[in-house]
């Protein structure tokens, strides 16, 4: 079994943390091995003092919705104030640094460039170099492995709080390994420390740590949902629902006007590998075309190990400029506080694929381009790998 930062601190690094007023960065994956809730842990321990609770994106509860602001307000279980990372402030305020020591951060990545937790972390260890602080982060799993690179390398530009940081759509690296590549290449050289995991391999998916999965956030109900995530994440950037409001996130997507059989029989012409397409139709509850009939299909992966969530995007985007040209359309910005680029784009993290994909280029051909950049990514990246 897998043993994770939290689950490590507690058993033989608490010394780490003795003496000091902590902020700590949560959210509802915060558990140990045990189910644990890390709020719970840390206030039972009598050896350091938990100043204050912030929440990412969707909050310390989880309840929030995908781009919904959340406000302060004080914890009624705890009396704490809980700060938000997700709206006004994406970096912590020197006020919300005064009374603490250290920010201990402890959450689940899914390993894709989007998540915005990774850049929580990076504007929080911007914050502790500039006041002077600490953060102790809690490394847990890459759950989709820590091997498989796949899509084009953020381009200078096209930064934002779904990319801030040069990196390909999937990364394979954990949130620890983040931490250091963040400290060493961009200079966020605060005061920091790692807890890594025991007995995680990179080769692994999640359900082979034998660690419970929480959802991280609403939309990322099981682990198959973060497989396929790379890749529908993209159709955040359109007009086709990426399944938010169905019982099936990101595995079940469409539109109302498209014609699912259609749609699964042009899919089959591109074979792609480790995924079938079963036609559908489906009523969204909330999110683009709520209560509207939509045709589309739900992605079943498979084999995971040769499943390419980014290329069958990107076959998708082909397909749906060639069959629905009067209806398609990349949505129109603003977009995760980004007001003149194209969402889009944003997400790809350039715009010649987008312009590619307009031209009518393959996605082979357009994949092709992106690959021969992975590999002076893999050779910086391979100096901050821990496991």
């Amino acid at each position: 079994m897998v043993h994770t930062g939290l689950d490590l601190l507690f058993s033989h690094r608490k010394s780490l943390l003795s003496g000091k007023r902590i902020a700590l960065l949560a959210n509802p994956s915060s558990v140990d091995s045990n189910f644990q809730f890390i709020v719970d842990r840390f206030l039972a321990e009598k050896s350091w003092k938990v100043a204050a609770l912030w929440g990412p994106e969707h909050g310390l509860r989880g309840e929030m919705q995908d781009q919904e602001y959340c406000d302060a307000f004080q914890d009624p279980k705890t009396g704490l104030p809980v700060y938000s990372l997700y709206g006004n402030n994406l970096k912590p305020t020197p006020e919300m640094m005064r009374e603490i020591d250290v920010v201990v951060f402890d959450m689940q990545d899914v390993g894709s460039r989007y998540y915005t937790f990774i850049y929580t972390l990076s504007y929080v260890m911007e914050a502790c170099l500039e006041n002077h602080k600490e953060v102790v982060v809690l490394d847990r799993p890459n759950p989709i492995n820590g091997i498989d690179l796949e899509g084009p390398i953020l381009e200078p530009g096209y930064e934002s709080f779904v990319g801030r940081y040069p990196m390909p759509i999937r990364h394979a690296m954990t949130i620890g390994e983040l931490a250091f590549y963040f400290h060493k290449e961009f200079g966020l050289s605060c005061r920091m420390e790692v807890i890594q995991m025991e007995n995680w391999k990179r080769q692994m998916f999640f359900e082979e740590t034998e660690l419970p999965w929480i959802l991280p956030s609403p939309n990322m109900p099981t682990v198959d949902a973060a497989i396929v995530y790379p890749g529908m994440c993209l159709f955040e950037g359109t007009n086709v629902s990426e399944g938010r409001g169905t019982t099936r996130p990101f595995e079940i997507f469409g539109a109302p006007w498209i014609d699912p059989e259609k749609l699964c029989s042009a899919l089959e012409d591109f074979q792609l590998s480790g995924v079938r397409f079963r036609p559908l139709y489906f009523r969204p509850t909330f999110n683009k075309f709520h209560h509207e009939l939509c045709g589309g299909a739900q992605i079943h992966v498979t084999n995971r190990k040769i499943f390419q969530p980014v290329k069958m995007s990107l076959c998708l985007m082909h397909i749906f400029l060639r069959d629905y040209p009067k209806e398609f359309r990349w949505k129109d910005p603003p977009y995760e506080f980004v007001t003149d680029r194209l969402p889009i784009d944003i997400l790809w993290g350039n715009s010649w694929i987008r312009e590619d994909l307009e031209k009518g280029i393959t996605p082979d051909e357009i994949e092709s381009k992106w690959q021969s950049s992975h590999q002076s990514f893999s050779k910086i990246r391979s100096n901050y790998l821990l496991y």
